[in-house]
C-alpha cells in the first residue's frame, strides 16, 4: 500500500480555495472591526442588563475587594486577540497554499497536515465563542451567548442591535471556516487513495525496475547503441589479444587494402583489373 501523490478531482480544489478566499476575507473584516474593544463589553454589559450573564462591572468590584476574578473566556480580551491573529494566518496560508498548488507542490499529505491544524485554530475560537459565562451564580450563562441564540431585537439598547448582528456573523462564518477545512481534509484523504489503475501502474513500475536490475544482458555504450551493434565478448584467442572488431570496422580495412593477404585481403577491384 502506498499513499498517492496526485488528486483525484482537481477542479474541486480550485472551487474549494474560491470560497476560501471569500471566507478569509469576511474573517478578517468582522475580526478585526471587533479589534480590540469595539462591542464585546457592550454586549457584555447589554446581556448583564436583559439577566441573560454576568457583569462586567463585577470584575471591578472584585478588583476593588482586592479578589481577583477570573474574566469569562468568552469576554475576554484573550479571544478578540485570538481571532485577529488566526484571521490574518489563514489569508496568509492561503496564498501559499494557492502557491504551492500551482506549482504542483500541494499534495495531498501535506495538506491535510496544513488543514489539520487550521481545523484546530479554528475549533479554539468556535470554543471560546461558545464558551458558558458561570462567574455570577445569579445568572448563569450556561450554553451559548445571548446574542447567538436570541435575536438581536431583545437588545436593551437600540446602538447594540447591529453589534450583535455582526458578533453572530463572526460565529457563523467561524463555523463556516472549519467546515470548508474539514471539506480539504476530507478531500485530502480520499486522493491519498490510490486508485486501481495507480496501483497498477505502480505495479508495473516496480516489476520493469525488478527486470532492468537482475537482467544478465550486458551494459551497452553510447556508441554501441547509435551503431545498433554489441562488442563481441571474446575478443581472441590465438595469437595474443586482438583489437575488438565491428562492421564497420573491417569494411573500412577492406576498402583501405588493410586485409590480410593470406585471407585473400585487398580491394577485390584492384585485383580483377590490375590495379
Amino acid at each position: 500500500m502506498f499513499i498517492s501523490r496526485r488528486w483525484r478531482t482537481p477542479k474541486t480544489i480550485i472551487g474549494l480555495f474560491v470560497l476560501e478566499f471569500g471566507l478569509t476575507i469576511g474573517i478578517l473584516a468582522l475580526f478585526g472591526i471587533a479589534a480590540p474593544d469595539l462591542y464585546r463589553t457592550r454586549l457584555w454589559q447589554d446581556g448583564a442588563d436583559n439577566g441573560f450573564n454576568s457583569s462586567p462591572n463585577e470584575i471591578l468590584y472584585s478588583y476593588a475587594n482586592y479578589k481577583p476574578m477570573k474574566v469569562p473566556l468568552i469576554w475576554s480580551q484573550f479571544i478578540t486577540n485570538f481571532n485577529i491573529i488566526i484571521g490574518v494566518l489563514s489569508m496568509f496560508i492561503l496564498l501559499v497554499k494557492v502557491t504551492m498548488y500551482i506549482t504542483h507542490v500541494l499534495l495531498p499529505l501535506i495538506s491535510l497536515l496544513i488543514h489539520t491544524l487550521l481545523v484546530a485554530l479554528y475549533a479554539v475560537s468556535m470554543h471560546a465563542q461558545a464558551s458558558p459565562d458561570l462567574s455570577d451564580p445569579s445568572h448563569p450563562q450556561r450554553g451559548l451567548a445571548w446574542y447567538i441564540t436570541k435575536p438581536c431585537s431583545v437588545a436593551s439598547r437600540s446602538s447594540n442591535i447591529g453589534y450583535c448582528q455582526q458578533a453572530k456573523a463572526s460565529f457563523i462564518v467561524t463555523i463556516l471556516m472549519m467546515v470548508l477545512f474539514a471539506l480539504h481534509i476530507c478531500l485530502a484523504v480520499w486522493s491519498m487513495v490510490p486508485t486501481e489503475e495507480q496501483k497498477r501502474a505502480r505495479t508495473t513500475h516496480v516489476e520493469m525496475g525488478a527486470i532492468q536490475e537482475y537482467s544478465p544482458e550486458p551494459a551497452y555504450t553510447a556508441e554501441q547503441k547509435r551503431e545498433g551493434q554489441q562488442l563481441p565478448r571474446n575478443l581472441g584467442t590465438t595469437g595474443g589479444l586482438r583489437s575488438p572488431m565491428t562492421p564497420r570496422t573491417v569494411a573500412f580495412n577492406v576498402l583501405g587494402g588493410g586485409g590480410r593477404p593470406e585471407a585473400g585481403g585487398g580491394l577485390p577491384l584492384r585485383e580483377k583489373y590490375g590495379a
